[in-house]
């Protein structure tokens, strides 16, 4: 059996954090590598393959949970593809869902920042808008109750 790498050159080949490969062996994504003579880590050219395939995964927005469900297909031979299509269809869901979300927050926040005249006035439908106060009212913020 060869040496293997230590953490600091697995991270570098896989391009996972030396800090992340700890915790996917924590959480059992990663089996612990075999410890050299002198108990350090040392990881072999299977471990640096699926320490890709997972950064790669998780670049891609997968949850830990997906992970898991990946590693679990990645492993398995007799997998189907149509299992493996239907995790990443599942991932594309949320993501759009997200992506609607965001777009959402955004034409909000377009709305207030194109209502604000961004001038000397005090008066802002944005701060309005946070406050609760409605348009062309404003509320004073509370006194400050500290003794003079």
């Amino acid at each position: 059996m060869s040496a293997g790498i230590a953490i600091g050159a697995a991270a570098a080949q896989s391009g996972v954090p030396a800090k992340t490969i700890r915790y996917y062996e924590q959480i059992g994504l990663l089996g612990p590598p075999a410890r050299g003579e002198n108990q350090y880590r040392a990881y072999g050219a299977e471990d640096v393959a699926m320490l890709r395939f997972l950064g790669r995964a998780r670049r891609l927005g997968f949850s830990i949970s997906d992970l898991r469900g990946l590693v679990a297909l990645y492993r398995d031979r007799d997998r189907t593809s149509r299992d493996v299509k239907a995790l990443a269809s599942q991932h594309l869901a949320r993501i759009d869902r997200k992506i609607a979300e965001l777009q959402s927050l955004r034409g909000a926040l377009a709305v207030l920042i194109r209502d604000c005249r961004g001038d000397h006035r005090p008066d802002c439908p944005i701060i309005d808008e946070f406050s609760g106060t409605a348009a062309g009212r404003r509320r004073r913020p509370p006194a400050d109750r500290r003794a003079a």
